[in-house]
Order: structure tokens, then C-alpha cells, then sequence
């Protein structure tokens, strides 16, 4: 599994850094993500799923840590 979360699909980015001498790098953003068990909430049926979830998939009540 790569680093995606399954709720929002939130995915690594990439970009540039920069030196003072405009010398170009590209440079990867990776989501803080943690492999677990967990319950959507809201779905009208609660299932057990296992993925990778983004922390703020996590503090934002979007899913429920199960253990």
C-alpha cells in the first residue's frame, strides 16, 4: 500500500526547493499517515476496515480508531 489515506485520499506531493543560488531540487511532502483498523462514521453501515489514515482524518471525527 502506498502512503494515500483511504478516507480523503490525501497523497504525497512534490516540489521544489529552492537554493539562493536558484539551483532547483525537487523535494517530497509526505501525509502523516498510520496503518489501523477503523470505522467510518456517519456510513449507514459500520464496518471494520484496515488502511492508512491521515492523523487529521483521525482528529477530525471522520473515522473511529477501532482496537
Amino acid at each position: 500500500m502506498a502512503r494515500i489515506c483511504a478516507v480523503c485520499s490525501k497523497r504525497p506531493q512534490v516540489g521544489m526547493s529552492v537554493s539562493n543560488a536558484n539551483n532547483r531540487t525537487k523535494k517530497w511532502v509526505y501525509p502523516n499517515v498510520h496503518a489501523m483498523r477503523f470505522t467510518v462514521v456517519g456510513a449507514a453501515k459500520k464496518t471494520v476496515q484496515r488502511g492508512k489514515v491521515c492523523t487529521k482524518c483521525v482528529k477530525a471525527g471522520k473515522v473511529q480508531k477501532v482496537i
